[in-house]
């Protein structure tokens, strides 16, 4: 019986970051001695087209992109992105959302219940407000604060992120990466503990 591939699906628009959140998770899982596979797709990002990555992780990973349905966790630095890329979460899958719209390619406006849309689809949900984290987490590393954010749903360690955050961030902002990460992560299980508590 072949053990399972952990799938997490990254997207949002162009200049947000998903490709280096993505590169960051992936990093994490090889240190962590997994096999790991990544695609994505960021060519419209100048235009602030959508931008996508899979990242697909495990004992062996034979193929980078996540079919439908079969996403565990996805992280989304969009809603309306999130919306879009539903129909790829696995049945009990995650989310993970930065709450801020930001209207791309294709999309003319939002619909007034996004979030209770999004709601409905995810039973383990993690939404981040701008507010939340706006004095503490500058703009150009609020993608590490959603991948923070996430990490509660993915099995790897926090060494492995730590030391994937110390590798690939940019000259000068691991220290402001890695603060955003605790941050985001801080977040998300304050929400996954309230949520528990409610059920």
């Amino acid at each position: 019986m072949n053990e399972p591939v952990f799938n997490v699906l990254m997207v949002g628009v162009g200049g947000q970051g998903i490709v280096l959140a993505s590169d960051i998770l992936a990093e994490a899982a090889a240190l962590a001695g997994h096999d790991v596979k990544k695609s994505e797709i960021h060519g419209m990002s100048r235009r602030g087209g959508p931008v996508f990555s899979h990242v697909r992780f495990g004992p062996r990973v034979h193929s980078a992109v996540i079919d439908q349905g079969r996403a565990d966790v996805i992280l989304a630095l969009e809603p309306m992105e999130l919306l879009r890329w539903a129909p790829w979460a696995a049945p009990e899958a995650a989310a993970c959302y930065l709450a801020t719209p930001i209207l791309p390619v294709g999309v003319d406006e939002y619909p007034d219940d996004l979030d209770a849309e999004i709601a409905r689809l995810f039973d383990r949900l993690v939404r981040v407000e701008l507010a939340s984290i706006r004095r503490s987490v500058p703009m150009k590393v609020r993608n590490t604060a959603l991948l923070g954010a996430a990490s509660v749903f993915v099995p790897l360690g926090m060494d492995s992120f730590a030391e994937a955050l110390r590798a690939l961030s940019p000259r000068g902002t691991y220290e402001a990466n890695q603060a955003a990460f605790d941050v985001g992560r801080g977040l998300a299980t304050r929400q996954v503990e309230e949520l528990a508590h409610v059920e």
